[in-house]
């Protein structure tokens, strides 16, 4: 199996003066509302974390009952948390994708058998081996930006196979279309991390049938989430929040779509149809082109720490337009330099 930094993520990237184009949360800080909520939870962190709350926001916002919800500190937290409770015979993961999953099942000493999708036909999902009982996917997928319709990974269950399905950017897609949460033999992993600009926070959750999260809250350690983090979730479900992401999402839509025309008219392959908030690109000399991008002031995303993908490969975050230009307008530059 080829070698693969799996530890490598976008704010490894990003460095004092840098543009920051690597890292895929969207905002630079919480909105001022959100930062009120967490100010105001700060005379309480004397006590112990309590989730109850946070718990039953999420609960109502997906219209599931509270045993099917798990509060995790980030969705990465998740990862760990299902590598240590779950015993698989053959655990899949669908790449390229986020490294995490990976990362997790590999440090609990479960072998991995990697799917790898094509960039030739656009990333589009296909079968894994039948005698998978443990896989994982992403929708949108990190780094692909590729949605899956949720046809095709409900395709994907069987009985005695759970399909992990990490959701961390699907809030930045319009309707959240092609959910799969609440689906037997599913299990949903969200972040808020993304959207509202709090990664150093780590708020996230799971959505899975209660036998699944009993088996997860049975290995999650005590107070692993923190009462800001509690406070986040509570805020971050509530009917205004949702709103307000769902206009965000249809601005980074527009947004994407305007750094999709400038790379296109720079004659740089973009690859499959991108839904979330960041694309990847496909050109010869990309990491020359990355390291001499950051002389001129942005970081991008390397490719090549994902299977299935190589040196060729950069994963851009979408940003606002003035930002895009003076982006495009350096990437031009660069390329126009000798190697």
């Amino acid at each position: 199996m080829a070698d693969f930094d799996l530890w490598h993520h976008g704010d490894r990237e990003v460095g004092e003066g840098l543009v920051d184009l690597a890292v895929n949360v969207r905002l630079p800080a919480p909105p001022a509302w959100l930062r009120a909520e967490l100010a105001a939870a700060l005379d309480d962190l004397a006590a112990y974390p309590d989730v109850t709350a946070a718990t039953a926001a999420v609960a109502r916002r997906h219209g599931l009952p509270l045993s099917q919800v798990l509060v995790t500190s980030g969705a990465a937290e998740a990862f760990t948390l299902l590598a240590t409770a779950l015993r698989p015979s053959r655990a899949v993961v669908v790449h390229p994708q986020f490294t995490e999953p990976e990362v997790a099942l590999r440090a609990a000493g479960h072998p991995v058998h990697r799917v790898l999708l094509s960039p030739e036909d656009g990333f589009r999902l296909r079968s894994v081996p039948e005698d998978a009982d443990l896989v994982f996917v992403g929708n949108p997928t990190n780094p692909t930006s590729v949605l899956h319709p949720a046809a095709d990974l409900l395709a994907l269950g069987r009985p005695g196979r759970l399909v992990v399905v990490d959701e961390a950017f699907l809030d930045a897609v319009p309707g959240e279309s092609e959910s799969v949460a609440g689906q037997p033999g599913f299990v949903v992993l969200r972040s808020l991390t993304k959207t509202w600009g709090i990664a150093g926070l780590r708020a996230g959750y799971v959505l899975a049938e209660e036998s699944v999260v009993n088996r997860l809250r049975a290995v999650q350690p005590p107070w692993s989430v923190s009462s800001l983090a509690a406070v986040a979730v509570v805020a971050c479900c509530r009917p205004a929040a949702l709103e307000e992401a769902e206009k965000l999402a249809v601005a980074a839509e527009a947004d994407r779509e305007y750094l999709v025309s400038g790379l296109s008219a720079l004659g740089v392959e973009v690859l499959g149809e991108p839904r979330g908030p960041f694309v990847l690109v496909r050109l010869p000399g990309a990491d020359g082109i990355r390291e001499r991008l950051r002389k001129h002031g942005f970081a991008v995303r390397r490719g090549d720490t994902f299977p299935g993908l190589d040196a060729r490969y950069l994963r851009i975050a979408v940003r606002d337009r003035e930002t895009v230009d003076g982006f495009l307008a350096a990437l031009a530059a660069v390329r126009r330099l000798p190697s």
